[in-house]
């Protein structure tokens, strides 16, 4: 029997991922969760062979819950529930710390069976978001610019950003000045903002 640890924030598509995972004979849905923040204390807890968790939650501002949970639970296997907005950024940022990758829409009988296949030690990933990540918009943030605007997310000042990442505070305005031109926005926050929805971070 595979426990599983599900973990996603609307509350009609947890009740039927739920449904699917538990109809199986060696699938037991230990723990539903809607907050990603609780995902490491719970598994501490309920200590699941696999966490499913939706993409969506980890993209906005928590892509390092992936790794505090490798860290506390190493037996849980990750696999990400995945739209079409997949990129290959964020594939290659969460490739380290996830054992696979199914979308959104794919069959019921796809999803048990990638369940199955990371709680085994098996990679997968749904070949429908590989093509559409690796064939999608490059990312045109270098590693710097996306290092500076993962820090901006977090409120911090330019002195702040440079204090943080041993810059001087022009550089910092440089970098953020180009960052504003690549991703067309008007402030730092809202080239933040682009930038994670788009999966550049």
């Amino acid at each position: 029997m595979f426990r599983i640890l599900l973990v996603q924030q609307m509350n009609l598509f947890r009740a039927a991922l739920a449904a699917v995972l538990s109809h199986e004979d060696d699938l037991e849905v230990v723990a539903e969760l809607a907050r990603v923040q609780e995902t490491v204390p719970t598994a501490e807890v309920v200590r699941p062979d696999v966490t499913v968790i939706d993409l969506d939650l980890l993209t906005n501002g928590h892509l390092e819950i992936a790794a505090q949970l490798n860290k506390a639970v190493p037996d849980c296997a990750i696999l990400v529930l995945a739209g079409p907005g997949l990129t290959e950024t964020t594939l290659e940022t969460l490739d380290r710390h996830v054992r696979g990758f199914v979308g959104k829409d794919a069959p019921p009988t796809q999803l048990t069976e990638y369940v199955r296949r990371v709680a085994a030690g098996e990679r997968v990933i749904d070949p429908m978001l590989a093509v559409a990540a690796l064939t999608g918009p490059r990312n045109p943030l270098t590693a710097r610019e996306r290092e500076i605007l993962r820090v901006t997310g977090l409120g911090g000042s330019s002195a702040e950003i440079a204090a943080e990442l041993h810059l001087s505070v022009g550089t910092v305005r440089n970098y953020l000045s180009v960052i504003m031109r690549k991703t067309g926005a008007r402030n730092r926050l809202e080239a933040f903002r682009f930038a994670e929805e788009a999966g550049w971070l």
